[in-house]
């Protein structure tokens, strides 16, 4: 009886390919997917904007599309990260592995939830496929980040050079972002079903080069709920004795929440996505962020593992 090998290029499947194929168990269909998602990451991505773009365009009046855009929304999303998150995952010395239905307070959504960390430290960096879809400038391209060893190895080894992937230092990591940040724009988080259902993808984002930011703004044209990004869990304070109303934290938020006219800061808490980029470009630090009960809960990793900690705590005494 003879064995069917799977074979990549020719030779046999590589290790990375191996451990992708593996997180996914008996749901070939999705490591397929994963497979193809990114050895094509450019291509796959300008269809399914150009799809979004088109149906947005003509067809947002066909009520039934609804249900299929949000059942896409549940398996492909982002989160807004504050700075100060980010920082805790890209030092992570520590494996984290948490599924839990508490998750969705933290990424509100029905499936893709899970909130996994392997090797935290090996970081890879490659070209931005919305950015490439949306003729973003050079200088940004170069900047989707994978955080963990499988994914970070797969990019490697398939997108080295189709896609410029090389492996960075959390150090390396952090300043790209902050490089990013500087200029305007805000992290986010992204999770996926066929990817695993886990986060570990982080990049820089501008609405106007964010194939995800755009989905959102092309869905409320069916539904005005619809959303592809949870907000960060944060929002902003305002101390009016500082601020001298120069109007810089209105001209960096990127969803409009600030609105600065002559003397007067007017702030709609309901459109912030908590991304903290006004906190750090105001110059007399006159905004800061705190953790609003009324969004989701922050991905703060801290606040995760005590409340997992506290949880495991209970587990004995709730059983007696």
């Amino acid at each position: 009886m003879s064995r069917i090998h799977f074979r990549e290029g020719g030779a046999a499947l590589r290790t990375s390919t191996k451990a992708l194929m593996a997180k996914h168990g008996w749901r070939i269909d999705r490591a397929f997917h994963n497979y193809i998602y990114f050895s094509f990451y450019y291509p796959y991505v300008r269809c399914v904007y150009h799809l979004f773009r088109l149906l947005a365009s003509h067809l947002s009046w066909f009520q039934p599309l609804k249900f299929v855009i949000r059942t896409s929304f549940d398996r492909y999303h982002a989160k807004v990260v504050a700075f100060s998150d980010i920082q805790k995952i890209l030092t992570l010395n520590e494996d984290i592995d948490i599924i839990s239905e508490k998750n969705k307070q933290i990424i509100p959504f029905a499936y893709a939830y899970r909130i996994l960390f392997e090797e935290a430290d090996f970081i890879a960096v490659m070209d931005c496929p919305c950015k490439l879809t949306l003729k973003a400038p050079a200088w940004t391209i170069n900047s989707c980040i994978s955080v963990g060893r499988k994914t970070s190895s797969f990019w490697l080894d398939h997108c080295g050079e189709k896609y410029h992937a090389h492996k960075i230092s959390p150090e390396e990591a952090l300043e790209l972002i902050r490089k990013f940040r500087q200029n305007g724009y805000l992290t986010q988080a992204f999770f996926k079903v066929a990817t695993g259902g886990s986060t570990g993808i982080i990049c820089n984002c501008h609405p106007d080069t964010c194939v995800s930011l755009q989905a959102t703004r092309f869905a409320r044209r069916f539904d005005p709920i619809l959303s592809m990004n949870a907000d960060s869990g944060y929002s902003a304070q305002h101390l009016a004795d500082v601020c001298r109303h120069c109007g810089t934290c209105a001209r960096i938020c990127p969803f409009g929440a600030i609105q600065v006219k002559d003397s007067t800061w007017t702030y709609d808490r309901k459109i912030c996505m908590g991304c903290g980029l006004c906190t750090e470009h105001c110059p007399e630090k006159a905004l800061s962020l705190y953790r609003d009960r009324d969004k989701t809960h922050p991905l703060d990793l801290d606040l995760i593992k005590a409340e997992r900690l506290t949880m495991a705590k209970q587990e004995p005494a709730n059983g007696i």
